[in-house]
């Protein structure tokens, strides 16, 4: 059976919420990659359906109906994907073997570049705040019907109606999942990171000393750098460390780069400051090695998530390598 012609209208009104439906499949999947894959799934469905929209409801709503019904008949046999965090206990002691686990499918960044489409600030404060690691991580926790109503209800603010609409269920049941959904997130409690403005000259002279510090591998500045209670961890590796001695040490132990071989090139990541960052090779030239996602907190780091898949570069639109010049005599 052929598609409908495409219509016109359907391409210049829908194409405008692209970004936003990514970044709402990103939430409910934890991949980008995953939520890309949905998105298409959502506007090919869309475009086939178009002249059978009746305009019940804003082009808006029909589609995040659209896309929330694809992604929770994906979840229907995907695992969640979490973070090292979410497995287990931190590790006692950082010198252990690190443990990888290839086999998992981890959670993954999103650069902010391909859901920070708006002109207005405080649009986009709130999609970054949506798309915190901790709050993507934390969503990962709660079964997908929970996860789609607790996403509808308190980040898009649709009516109790609308999430039941949306979700095929009555509005009973559709609190129901809401109300444990928000109960069971308040266990896990996702910390809120990134307390300082992205521009402001704290959080610049901050970034500014982590670089220097990875740069020139100075354990003791690392040290420097973190909160008390800092956090580390680093897919797909299950080790993870809490304490700022702690991530010294483990930086220290396992980190096979010595000063001079190390260079890190600025992004951003869920809302939050990240470096991708190149090792030196034997030939002299950085080749991508991690992918840092930072947390700020109080003037110092709370958390790191160093990404090991260096796929991801691409997308956060880094280099494929850095040239030998800077960084070979230091």
């Amino acid at each position: 059976m052929s598609a409908p012609p495409v219509s016109d209208d359907f391409v210049r009104l829908a194409d405008p919420y692209r970004r936003e439906l990514l970044a709402h499949c990103y939430r409910m999947l934890g991949s980008v990659q995953d939520a890309e894959d949905l998105v298409q799934e959502t506007y090919l469905r869309a475009w086939r359906g178009y002249p059978r929209f009746e305009g019940r409801s804003s082009l808006r709503t029909w589609l995040y109906r659209i896309a929330t019904t694809a992604c929770l008949t994906a979840l229907e046999s995907r695992r969640r994907r979490p973070l090292p965090t979410g497995l287990g206990a931190p590790s006692h002691d950082p010198g252990e073997p690190l443990t990888e686990l290839p086999e998992i499918g981890w959670l993954e960044p999103i650069p902010d570049a391909l859901v920070d489409d708006s002109d207005d600030p405080a649009a986009i404060v709130a999609a970054r705040e949506s798309t915190r690691l901790a709050f993507i991580a934390a969503l990962q926790h709660l079964p997908p019907r929970q996860r789609a109503a607790l996403l509808l209800r308190d980040v898009l603010r649709w009516k109790a109606s609308e999430v039941a609409a949306a979700m095929g269920t009555s509005i009973a049941a559709a609190n129901s999942a809401l109300q444990r959904a928000r109960a069971q997130l308040q266990q896990i409690a996702p910390q809120r990171d990134g307390t300082a403005e992205p521009s402001s000259p704290e959080l610049r002279r901050l970034l500014d000393r982590y670089v220097t510090a990875f740069e020139d591998k100075d354990i003791p500045a690392i040290v420097e750098l973190f909160t008390e209670d800092a956090v580390w961890e680093m897919p797909p590796y299950a080790n993870w460390v809490r304490g700022a001695e702690a991530i010294g040490e483990l930086v220290d132990r396992w980190c096979p780069a010595d000063r001079g071989e190390l260079r890190l090139v600025p992004t951003s990541a869920n809302g939050q400051p990240a470096f991708g960052m190149y090792r030196r090779d034997p030939a002299g030239e950085y080749v991508p090695f991690q992918l840092h996602v930072l947390a700020p907190q109080d003037g110092r780091i709370g958390h790191v998530v160093a990404f090991f898949d260096v796929a991801l570069f691409p997308r956060f639109g880094l280099p494929d390598a850095l040239p030998a010049e800077r960084g070979a005599d230091r």
